[in-house]
């Protein structure tokens, strides 16, 4: 969720790991805690210029090929965190490669647990979300020299040659989920919506500014309920935000949330309030239904990424900017909107992509 990669911190250190076919790399606390660093092997000049790192996808010439992923959030969550994961999982069985993964790796841990990922002879480390910006460091060590870096991008992220940066403009498919919010608040004759989300920090704030101008773009007078509970995977915390805003009347309830967002969601769902995924599609779920899928999934992002690795042409020292209406993803699907609907929402999409649409100005004009 967020930029942008635009999920909050899990505070919890979990371990995953992985359990088939070649995907046999099992990352503990243990296993990832760093080592002594080794030296630096003798052709690590090669990546000191940016550009395409020589001997891709085997970048460090060990006869394997080793994706190491760290994450901040539950990698089980069935949505945003766990579509890295399963992005990377499902490319690497089909290529015979290895993944190492690390979900719920705190912000403070994220330097050294990147560091123990290098030990292990990774050909690439990958963040799963921007939180983790505390490892990019370690891309510049010895420990971690011959390895590739894909990290989602924020606006606190430096690029350097080192790192391949992803990132998409959240105000773009916020102010896109807004507004086809309001088709199905207007055809309902609603006016209340509701945001549960976590900490009250950048990406979130930045969420809501974006969703709450695309519904007054539709409805210049509907208003906005905006709960922050501190925790994006707190089921307790986000069932009982939700209720309060349905105790209010609210009639939409987005779970801009991590491991909590099908709890709040099957709330929702028992009130007969609309709901929104942050990230992913999930129009096909019946428990918990979703009305509206905002896709966004880093999984998406990450797998274009991948693509380049196999072919031997992954950059480092760029950056990759998803645009709404441009590029398959980021977008946002009515799940059962009428066609009317649809193309109103086709038409939004298209006109943010060519620029009609100016969506900054938009959140600025009217999301305050």
């Amino acid at each position: 969720m967020a930029a942008y990669y635009r999920r909050g911190r899990a505070t919890a250190a979990l371990t995953a790991c992985l359990s088939a076919l070649a995907l046999a790399g099992c990352a503990s606390n243990d296993a990832t805690a760093p080592q002594a660093a080794a030296p630096a092997p003798a052709d690590a000049s090669a990546q000191t210029g940016g550009g395409v790192l020589p001997g891709q996808p085997d970048i460090n010439g060990d006869g394997k090929v080793v994706i190491g992923v760290l994450s901040p959030g539950d990698i089980n969550d069935k949505g945003y965190y766990q579509s890295f994961v399963d992005t990377a999982e499902a490319f690497a069985t089909e290529k015979g490669w290895t993944i190492i993964k690390r979900g719920s790796v705190n912000t403070s841990d994220a330097l050294n647990a990147a560091r123990a990922l290098c030990q292990q002879k990774v050909d690439m480390v990958a963040l799963g979300a921007s939180e983790l910006k505390d490892a990019v460091p370690a891309s510049e060590e010895p420990v971690c020299a011959n390895t590739a870096w894909y990290v989602p991008s924020s606006v606190n992220i430096q690029q350097t040659p080192k790192i391949m940066l992803s990132t998409d403009v959240p105000d773009q498919s916020m102010l896109a989920a807004g507004y086809a919010t309001a088709l199905l608040m207007q055809e309902r004759g609603d006016t209340k919506a509701g945001f549960v989300t976590g900490p009250e920090i950048d990406f979130t704030t930045t969420a809501v500014k974006g969703f709450r101008a695309g519904i007054r773009s539709l409805l210049p007078d509907a208003t906005l309920v905006t709960t922050y509970t501190g925790d994006l995977n707190d089921s307790a915390k986000a069932k009982e935000a939700t209720q309060a805003q349905l105790s209010q009347g609210v009639k939409v309830i987005y779970p801009y949330l991590g491991g909590a967002a099908d709890a709040s969601a099957e709330l929702a769902n028992a009130n007969g309030a609309l709901t929104l995924t942050p990230g992913t599609d999930r129009c096909d779920s019946t428990k918990p239904k979703y009305d509206i899928s905002v896709l966004y999934s880093p999984g998406d992002y990450f797998k274009a990424a991948l693509e380049e690795l196999a072919a031997g042409k992954l950059q480092m020292g760029v950056e990759k900017v998803w645009t709404l209406g441009v590029d398959p993803f980021p977008t946002v699907k009515l799940c059962n909107g009428t066609p009317e609907q649809k193309e109103k929402l086709a038409k939004f999409i298209a006109d943010v992509g060519s620029k009609k649409i100016d969506a900054a100005a938009e959140v600025k004009r009217l999301g305050s």
